[in-house]
């Protein structure tokens, strides 16, 4: 794809972002990797709705702009940190979601209580240690939660989902305001039951190897 393909996906991923709740104003950001070099980023302080493909920007993985009329969004350097961790990720998605937001402001992590969050996200989500927005510390910290999962809260702020494109990182982000509103919700009945890491480590080897048309 060349970046006028790539920038229409961070759009289309923008609308989906506020179409399902899961940021208000111009709060959060998407980006998606171009190659090992660069990758595209929404803008700083801009309406989802009023962007255009030409305002999404491309930046390299040492924080430079490249060819953009706009300044990227002040998380930039988050997205830079887990692209150059994480090889395996494709896409970043920063949401200010409701419930899962509830866990990171009371800093707690989320427990592996459901099978789709052990499939989808991991033996459960990490909450990092605070850190202000925009900074390194703040993408440190966030990195060092996420590990090899899929999403960590970010302390008093929101969550971080990654994905291989896009649409998995959307999923991630589903999952894991789901599992954050059903965990509330259980606790309002009962004690939300953990799941064993040796019946987590069952579950992941079962969706990688067995599950679906091979």
């Amino acid at each position: 794809m060349n970046r006028e393909e790539f920038a229409g996906l961070v759009l289309d991923a923008c609308r989906r972002m506020e179409d399902q709740g899961m940021t208000v104003g111009t709060w959060g950001n998407i980006s998606v990797r171009v190659n090992d070099e660069t990758f595209l980023i929404t803008p700083s302080g801009m309406s989802y709705g009023c962007l255009k493909t030409e305002d999404i920007v491309m930046a390299d993985m040492e924080g430079n702009t490249i060819d953009s009329k706009r300044k990227p969004s002040i998380e930039h350097g988050l997205h830079r940190m887990i692209y150059k961790h994480r090889s395996d990720v494709g896409a970043v998605i920063h949401t200010h979601p409701q419930y899962s937001t509830a866990f990171a402001i009371a800093r707690k992590d989320i427990p592996a209580v459901s099978e789709e969050l052990i499939q989808i996200i991991g033996e459960g989500v990490r909450c990092a240690a605070y850190a202000l927005p925009g900074t390194e510390e703040l993408a440190v910290n966030a990195v060092s939660a996420l590990g090899n999962n899929n999403a960590a809260l970010l302390a008093n702020h929101g969550a971080v989902c990654v994905g291989s494109t896009l649409g998995d990182a959307f999923k991630v982000a589903e999952v894991l305001e789901k599992s954050a509103k059903t965990i509330i919700m259980a606790t309002i009945i009962g004690t939300p039951q953990v799941i064993s890491h040796e019946e987590c480590l069952k579950m992941q080897d079962f969706v990688k190897n067995h599950y679906g048309q091979k």
